[in-house]
């Protein structure tokens, strides 16, 4: 299923997004999940600093 979102974001609008995959540690349980999302070129340095 990734190769298809990613395949659709390199035509036409979609080369100003990226898609980022984030590791983040759960409170709870203290495994580790990851965070999928798909944003704006300008915003990936900023989303890894969070």
């Amino acid at each position: 299923m990734a190769k298809k979102v990613v395949a659709s974001l390199q035509k036409g609008a979609g080369k100003g997004h990226a898609k980022v995959v984030r590791m983040v540690k759960s409170e709870k349980t203290g495994a580790y999940i990851f965070q999928e999302e798909i944003i704006l070129n300008d915003d990936v340095k900023e989303y890894f600093k969070k």
